[in-house]
Parts: C-alpha cells; sequence; structure tokens
C-alpha cells in the first residue's frame, strides 16, 4: 500500500513539469521538463566512468589514503589551534599540487578556546573518577574546583519544576536520546538553564547514540544577562548510575575542576580551490566539508571524511579530462564546530554574487555508505535532482530526501540557493561524534570510495548542465 500511495504521489508531482510548459520561472527559459530529463539522461557513461574510477579503478581508496595522511600527521584540528593552521598549509599545498586551479586562502577571524586539565570526581556516595570533556566556550573553575551536591533532571520542564532545590548545586542532566536534534539543545542550552535556577556548574549527558564510556563534547552557548558557570559533558553510564543513586535517595557529591579558557579571535583561513568552469565560469556549484575538528580523537569523521570526498570530487573530474560548463568550487570551511564560523564569514564576503550559485552542497554527516542525497530546493529543482540521482543507479543511491541543510551551507540555503548534503548512518556517525574514538579506525576506504563517486557525480552534473537549478 505505501508503495502505491509513493507512485501516485510522484505521479501528481510531475504532471506540472510534464506538461510542455517551461519549468523555469526566474530566467528566459522556455525548456520542459522532458528535455531536461533528457539531458541529464545523456550523462549516464561519464557517471559510469566516474564511479569506475573511483569504486573499480585507480582512484580507489584515495580520499582515504589522503585522509589517513592528514590525520595522522597532524591530528586533531580544534578552532585556533597550531594544528588547525598547520593542516590547512598542507592542504592548500596538495591542493595546488593536485593541479586545481585558483587554489588560495581566504582570511577569517575564529574563536580560540581551550579545555585545559580537567575533572571530574564523584566524592559521595562513593569515591569513583568520571571521565568528562569540557563543552566549548565554557568558563573554568576556581583552582580549588567546585565541590558540591548534585541534583539530576531528565528535561528542562523537571529543572524548572525543581528549581529551588537546584540553588547551590550541580545540575546533572540525564536527558533521553531519541534523536541529535532533541537531545543536543541540553548541551546547546544545559549550562544557561542551570544558572538560572542558581547551579554553580552543569553536567550533561554525552549526545550520542552509542556509548562505550565515551564522553563527546560540543559547543554551548551562553546567554547575555546569564551568569556564565562551568560546563561539561559527561558519559551516559555515568548519567545513568547518578540518575538511579537519586532515584534511591543517595546523597550525591561530586568535585569539578576544568582549567577551561577563552582567548582574543584567531587568524583562520578558508581554503578555496576550483575547476573554472567552460562557458559560465562566474556561476558556481560549492562542494564542501569542514577541516577543523574538536581536540579529542583526529577529525576524521567529522569531518575530516567530508572534506576529503569534497576534494576528491574535483579529483575525479579532473583526472578524467572533464571540465563542466560552470566553475566547480571547493571550499574547505574553517570554525564549523564553533558554529559556522568560516562560513559566515565566507558568505558575507561573496552573498553579492548569490544568485550565480547552482547549488552548494556540504557533506559533514559523515561518509559512511551513502543512503541518499539530503536537498533543499524548489519542487522544480527537486525533480532535477531525483534525475540526477538516477544516474547513480549502478551504486544502488538514488533517494533524494528533505533538509539538505547544513551549518556551513545554510546561510545560502536561507538565500535561495539550492542545497545538498550527503546522508548515511547517523546512528553510526553519532556513536563517535566529539569523542576521542573519531579516528581513522572508524573509517571504511570502500564506503569513503561511494560516498565520493556521489559527490563527484552530483556535483559535475548540475556543474554541466545547460542552466541552473530553478529556486522557488
Amino acid at each position: 500500500m505505501k508503495f502505491l500511495l509513493f507512485m501516485f504521489v510522484g505521479v501528481v508531482h510531475l504532471l506540472p513539469l510534464a506538461s510542455g510548459k517551461a519549468i523555469y520561472g526566474n530566467g528566459p527559459s522556455q525548456r520542459t521538463f522532458q528535455e531536461i530529463k533528457e539531458e541529464i539522461a545523456h550523462y549516464g557513461d561519464v557517471a559510469k566512468s566516474i564511479i569506475n574510477l573511483t569504486v573499480y579503478g585507480k582512484a580507489q581508496n584515495r580520499s582515504y589514503e589522503r585522509l589517513a595522511l592528514l590525520v595522522d600527521t597532524v591530528g586533531p584540528r580544534l578552532s585556533g589551534s597550531k594544528n588547525l593552521e598547520r593542516a590547512i598549509e598542507i592542504m592548500q599545498q596538495n591542493l595546488k599540487g593536485d593541479g586545481l586551479e585558483n587554489v588560495h586562502l581566504e582570511p577569517v577571524k575564529i574563536p580560540h578556546w581551550e579545555r585545559g586539565e580537567e575533572s571530574a570526581v564523584m566524592l559521595e556516595p562513593r569515591i569513583h573518577k568520571m571521565a568528562i570533556l569540557g563543552l566549548g566556550s565554557s568558563i573554568g573553575t576556581p583552582p580549588e574546583g567546585i565541590t558540591a551536591e548534585v541534583l539530576v533532571v531528565t528535561s528542562f520542564d523537571e529543572l524548572q519544576r525543581r528549581g529551588p532545590d537546584a540553588e547551590g548545586k550541580i545540575v546533572v542532566y540525564n536527558q533521553p536520546y531519541t534523536n541529535y536534534s532533541a537531545a543536543v539543545q541540553y548541551r546547546m542550552e544545559g549550562a544557561v538553564e542551570a544558572a538560572k535556577v542558581g547551579a554553580l556548574a552543569s553536567l550533561i549527558r554525552s549526545v550520542a547514540s552509542f556509548s562505550i564510556y565515551s564522553p563527546h563534547t560540543g559547543i554551548q552557548e551562553y546567554q547575555k544577562g546569564v551568569p556564565k558557570i562551568p560546563t561539561a559533558c559527561i558519559t551516559v553510564e555515568d548519567a545513568e548510575m547518578m540518575s538511579r543513586m537519586a532515584s534511591r535517595g543517595n546523597r550525591i557529591v561530586v568535585q569539578l575542576k576544568m582549567g577551561a579558557k577563552s582567548y582574543p579571535d584567531a587568524d583562520s583561513f578558508n581554503t578555496v580551490a576550483e575547476i573554472t568552469g567552460s562557458k559560465y565560469p562566474e556561476q558556481v556549484v560549492l562542494v564542501s566539508g569542514h577541516l577543523d575538528s574538536w581536540d579529542v580523537g583526529q577529525g576524521a569523521m567529522d569531518d575530516g571524511g567530508g572534506a576529503f570526498i569534497s576534494w576528491e570530487a574535483l579529483s575525479l573530474i579532473k583526472d578524467l579530462g572533464l571540465r563542466p560548463k560552470r566553475t566547480l568550487r571547493l571550499v574547505l570551511w574553517t570554525a564549523e564546530e564553533q558554529g559556522g564560523v568560516g562560513s559566515s564569514q565566507y558568505y558575507q564576503l561573496h552573498k553579492a554574487n548569490s544568485s550565480n550559485y547552482s547549488l552548494v552542497m556540504e557533506s559533514d554527516l559523515g561518509t559512511f555508505l551513502p543512503s541518499g542525497l539530503k536537498f533543499t530546493g524548489s519542487d522544480k529543482a527537486r525533480v532535477i535532482m531525483e534525475e540526477v540521482m538516477s544516474l547513480l543507479q549502478p551504486i544502488n543511491i538514488t533517494q533524494v530526501l528533505k533538509a539538505g541543510d547544513g551549518t556551513d551551507i545554510n546561510f545560502w540555503i536561507q538565500d535561495g540557493v539550492p542545497g545538498a548534503s550527503l546522508l548515511d548512518d547517523l546512528y553510526k556517525y553519532f556513536s563517535f561524534h566529539h569523542s576521542h574514538g573519531d579516528t581513522m579506525t572508524v573509517m571504511d576506504p570502500k564506503q569513503m570510495n561511494v560516498a565520493a563517486a556521489v559527490w563527484a557525480v552530483v556535483s559535475y552534473v548540475v556543474a554541466d548542465l545547460e542552466e541552473m537549478l530553478p529556486r522557488s
């Protein structure tokens, strides 16, 4: 029944586009959807060539090997760190060595925060040293730390109900994990909400789909007019243990020490390379991932993989001697983890030309075996993207899903530019996300090959179509 319903909805969706009327409302084109569909079908052999080169041919495992070399050499790449700046220098050299065009760095100012030494020890009802990771932008504790009784809550609503009990205590959030979007608000806002009711510090259950006693860090935000208190993430296991203790009536006391400190904004760069368009060089299809990471693990998955399949997309196209009509632009963002700082400044610099951007693409949800492409754009653009994705039938990845937004491309999407992101196994992704476990061991070269093939086919075909993707 679901299949029949899907087919019916699909027919209704396509009828206006196949009616012989022009599908572009923002240009002089009088082409029908059928004509565009036939144009895309002609890219079948090109798509197979890209797939064969990266999945089965000489380029297989190249993105994985390139990534391993960088992260093994440099390690994690926190905003404002020397590791990040070294990685940017290496990538600029690599992109030039790969023969890409217009390789350059665009200066930006980015946050510089360091966690310092940190620890959390349960003193009552028993001695237990806990694994923690301070949250980005958190303040530190006094040198002697903060020693206080714990109040465990499972939600902001419970915190509000028990507000008088929180004063002078350390609030521990044991929020359930249903999905990342629902749980991450506790990491982002937990310190502020705890401070509003007089808490001295907050400890947040790691936002993770799976845990083997692994704390997961991430950015958090203070609010003007609300006292700043130290905040860190703890493991799922410790959050649940303290919740059980509290339910039994145990008095829980924790000593928290954090040496976290913020410094003046640092100089950094977005890293850019291109294949210049042959017919419409001023028009752009942008492919991207972010080069920075948190200061734990290697930043291989988040977002080394996304950055390197974006580089690989241009490498594959260049290796095949292809030059699309539009410019293919690779951008490796900086300071994404601090809220898209580098991409925000890029947007401010280039937004006057937003009408020349046909598609912005961001890979920042892992490069495991893709299940499809997430897309945000007009209905007319969506059916074109469905035809483009049909070219990936040889590797059975043809879905076009909703919500193609991403931290680094949302500025463009809000400006009306169609946006796309790669979707794969989010359960696996959020098992390692922002943790010590984000290393090359998580990565699979064969799955990266497939992800790179999807990225290259989509970016090339959209860049080479006679017309830009239509907007609303």
